[in-house]
């Protein structure tokens, strides 16, 4: 697995993207390794689309691309017509303002280590890369269990902060 001090891999992946985004006749975009250079990323990837839990992370997920603090990309093995046609079902995802990722045979999945070899699908997993695309961290929770998008967020800040932050750090209280 990805871990800590790790860069991401090279990558060049298909997009849903943000209906805002969406140009007339392209519904698709790309990411790749080279994507935002300069800027914090939040990766993470999730089982399936079409599924009960994740439209609720990928909504948490996307008040942190809203927040500014990072730019969001979320993603599945499932292709990138699957996502569109899933946001164009789902009243609430149909605003999102991040791009989902597709990973069809899960090959992003597997270079990140979190490819469940078994169901062939991701694992939840969420990453938090620095500018420089370095990972400063990852955190893998079981299919049955949403993240919370809060304590990402948090995590990201106290990484942002540059200093020593307590477990229960908040953003604007000093640093240890």
């Amino acid at each position: 697995m990805i871990s800590i001090g790790q860069e991401l891999p090279t990558v060049k992946l298909l997009t849903a993207l943000p209906k805002k985004l969406e140009p007339v006749d392209d519904a698709f975009g790309e990411f790749s390794n080279i994507s935002h250079p300069d800027k914090w990323k939040i990766i993470y990837c999730y089982p399936k689309d079409f599924t009960f839990i994740c439209p609720t992370e990928i909504l948490g997920f996307d008040s942190i691309q809203r927040s500014g603090e990072a730019v969001v990309y979320g993603g599945s093995v499932d292709n990138e017509h699957v996502k569109l046609a899933w946001k164009r079902a789902n009243p609430e995802m149909a605003n999102i303002e991040h791009e989902l990722f597709s990973d069809p045979g899960g090959i992003f999945a597997r270079a990140m280590g979190v490819l469940d070899t078994t169901s062939g699908v991701a694992n939840r997993a969420t990453f938090i890369f620095d500018p420089k695309n370095i990972c400063q961290h990852v955190s893998v929770n079981a299919m049955d269990t949403g993240r919370n998008h809060t304590e990402i967020l948090r995590t990201l800040l106290a990484l942002k902060a540059g200093g020593l932050t307590s477990c229960s750090w908040e953003p604007g209280q000093e640093l240890l």
